[in-house]
């Protein structure tokens, strides 16, 4: 009985689709572990195990299906028959390990005529007709591209709507890097970030004051995680995450909510 299995897909949602099939489960039976997000040019890939909790149902329904088969006494295959099945096999097998091959060089190539992400930005703001410097900045967990010039609010957008889309495609488009690689133009995100802070302290206040619930507005990914992290030490009030994108948003709890 296979208990876990490894699988490909266009995307994640697919991948585990495809490993769900296989192992013929319910999504809410499983434990999904993501292996690779994939990418333009790559497959994503994850591995969907059967939770511990409720293997020993499929354990006995495994058990009931070899009891319940009948006996079947094979004969033996000619000496002939098994050795042309192990050559056609083996054949196989190689022709496999060829065709991975020939895909892992096609991407190796598609890797090398990729752009850097400073040469991705380079030609947004050319096309654009925006004098502007792009640098790249190594940081602890993340590369920053950073772009810095004047009259660069269009590639902000509104609340950043611009630069997330932008920031999306240079990670799609570019050559992969040894960290993540973040967009930033004029400092905006650190801006933000103290924004989102101040914004998450004076709602937070309202809350604990009140005794009841607050809803912020959809945010990105990022900057939820912001209010999650000025809020995660406070002792009067808990965050959560709820929606989906990219209508996303963030609600804040008073500890011991009242309704």
């Amino acid at each position: 009985m296979k208990t876990s299995v490894e699988a490909t897909g266009k995307n994640i949602e697919q991948a585990i689709e495809n490993a769900l099939f296989e192992l013929k489960a319910p999504r809410e039976d499983v434990d999904i572990k993501i292996l690779s997000e994939g990418g333009l040019f790559k497959k994503a890939k994850v591995v969907v195990s059967i939770s511990d909790d409720v293997i020993d149902k499929y354990e006995k329904k495994e058990k009931i299906k070899e009891e319940e088969k009948p006996e079947i006494k094979e004969e033996p295959k000619p000496k002939k028959e098994v050795k042309a099945e192990k050559k056609a096999e083996k054949k196989e097998i190689k022709a496999e390990v060829k065709e991975e091959k020939k895909e892992e060089k096609a991407e190796e190539k598609q890797e090398e005529n990729r752009p850097s992400a400073v040469e991705f930005m380079q030609g947004v703001l050319k096309a654009l007709g925006k004098d502007a410097t792009v640098s790249e900045i190594e940081e602890d967990e993340v590369i920053r591209i950073s772009v810095d010039g004047e009259n660069l609010s269009e590639l902000i957008g509104y609340r950043g709507e611009t630069l997330f889309a932008l920031s999306f495609l240079m990670t799609t488009i570019c050559k992969r890097a040894k960290k993540r690689q973040i967009l930033d133009v004029c400092g905006y995100r650190e801006k933000r970030a103290e924004s989102l802070r101040s914004l998450a302290k004076r709602m937070a206040d309202k809350v604990a004051k009140s005794g009841r619930y607050a809803k912020l507005e959809p945010m990105d990914a990022s900057e939820r995680r912001q209010i999650h992290l000025a809020l995660q030490n406070n002792d009067k009030v808990t965050t959560m995450s709820k929606g989906t994108e990219p209508k996303r948003y963030v609600m804040i709890f008073p500890r011991e909510y009242k309704d």
